[in-house]
């Protein structure tokens, strides 16, 4: 879809990876994964504080426990 008059600069910001987001973790956060939860689980989840750091490390311990089993064999 082009641009038109008012749709900014033509040629875009050459400098906007300077304003782009950055992550400090080793793997930045690209994947999605959709689960289904009871609306009261999911209510009670978003009262957690950190709540989608806390599920993102609890799946990370699931999918990593395997590894961990093999290892330890």
């Amino acid at each position: 879809m082009a641009g038109n008059k008012n749709s900014g600069r033509p040629g875009g910001n050459p400098d906007i990876k300077n304003y782009g987001f950055k992550t400090d973790r080793d793997e930045p956060l690209r994947a999605s994964l959709h689960i289904r939860l009871t609306p009261s689980i999911k209510s009670k989840l978003k009262t957690k504080e950190n709540w989608q750091e806390r599920v993102r490390d609890a799946i990370a311990q699931i999918a990593l426990e395997e590894e961990e089993n093999i290892k330890s064999a």
